[in-house]
């Protein structure tokens, strides 16, 4: 067998691990958040959120303890582009998504909160260990906010928690520790099968004479936020909306303060002038994507057009 075929097959053994696995991962979350009356925003960002960021933090300490902190920091800029762009995007061509302008103050706001200060970190192109543990730091008190939000809803999850159970039949109840520990697989086989795509895509890329430059600027920003993708995609097409949107928010909260602290606390030291731009593209595109989403409530398939024109000039721009 020949080396191209074998990367072939494993990008499609890839994408099929990833399309059922999220399928069922978000099948898992939907039914503990309203066993457990928690709000779906709070799974999403929690549970779905940062487990999905899991790819660009062993990506990013990997690449900082072999010294390369570029890469390590290029991995969590690239990535939150990727989810306000091309995931995002994506997501609204194939289904428009609604936005919640109580969510879009709350959990958006937190969000460019945390992409802001990861930003501020790397304006003077020396990411230095400080900077890193406070990032690291401020993990804390924006999970606590989180849950501080779903507290707030959790009248609101409860009545509809109980509204369900009125009219779900007897034979419908879950038991919590089996769509536990199927939500904890479900994601690991979510994250292998994105970890198969990128292996394979990176591989047969070279092989047919693509340069490494290229193939890390997009595959390895978009393998790692394949998971995001999946789950995202797998949440609207089940109508669980506050899912898709904790997922995000999560993601990007997680890149910039975990991944992104990690990375920093690691292997700190000076890092590339292009991160100038990069670091201004991703708050950009942040914007951009909350500002979108809040006119009419919603994200239509033109303005996901849009997020994946930025996407593309993002990627030729840093070529």
């Amino acid at each position: 067998m020949s080396v191209i075929t074998q990367n072939a097959l494993l990008i499609c053994g890839g994408l099929l691990l990833l399309a059922l696995a999220a399928d069922r991962l978000v099948v898992s979350a939907a039914r503990l958040s309203r066993s457990w009356g928690m709000s779906p925003i709070l799974v999403g960002a929690l549970v779905i959120g940062m487990g999905t960021s899991a790819p660009e933090l062993l990506a990013s300490a990997l690449a900082s303890l072999a010294g390369h902190p570029d890469l390590a920091v290029g991995n969590a800029v690239g990535s939150n582009v990727a989810n306000m762009t091309l995931v995002l995007g994506a997501l609204a061509v194939v289904r428009p998504v609604p936005g919640d302008p109580r969510i879009l103050r709350r959990e958006g706001l937190l969000m460019l909160a945390a992409v802001a200060l990861f930003y501020l970190a790397l304006h003077d192109l020396e990411f230095n260990r400080i900077e890193g543990i406070a990032l690291l730091v401020a993990v804390a008190p924006a999970g606590y906010l989180l849950v501080r939000w779903a507290r707030a809803d959790a009248k609101d999850a409860k009545q509809e928690t109980e509204q369900r159970a009125r009219t779900q039949p007897s034979g419908e109840g879950i038991r919590v520790w089996r769509e536990a520990l199927l939500g904890l697989v479900c994601l690991g086989a979510t994250l292998f099968g994105a970890d198969l795509l990128v292996r394979g895509g990176s591989q047969l890329a070279i092989e047919l004479g693509m340069g490494e430059a290229f193939v890390g600027m997009t595959l390895i920003a978009v393998g790692t936020s394949l998971p995001e993708l999946a789950t995202a995609i797998a949440s609207a097409r089940r109508g669980h909306n506050e899912l898709v949107v904790g997922n995000l928010v999560g993601s990007n909260l997680f890149n910039s303060l975990w991944v992104a602290g990690t990375a920093g606390a690691i292997a700190p030291g000076q890092i590339d002038a292009g991160f100038r731009f990069a670091g201004l593209a991703m708050v950009g595109t942040t914007v951009i994507a909350g500002l979108l989403t809040a006119t009419d409530r919603k994200l239509v398939r033109w303005e996901g057009a849009v997020l994946l024109g930025l996407f593309a000039a993002f990627v030729w721009m840093g070529r």
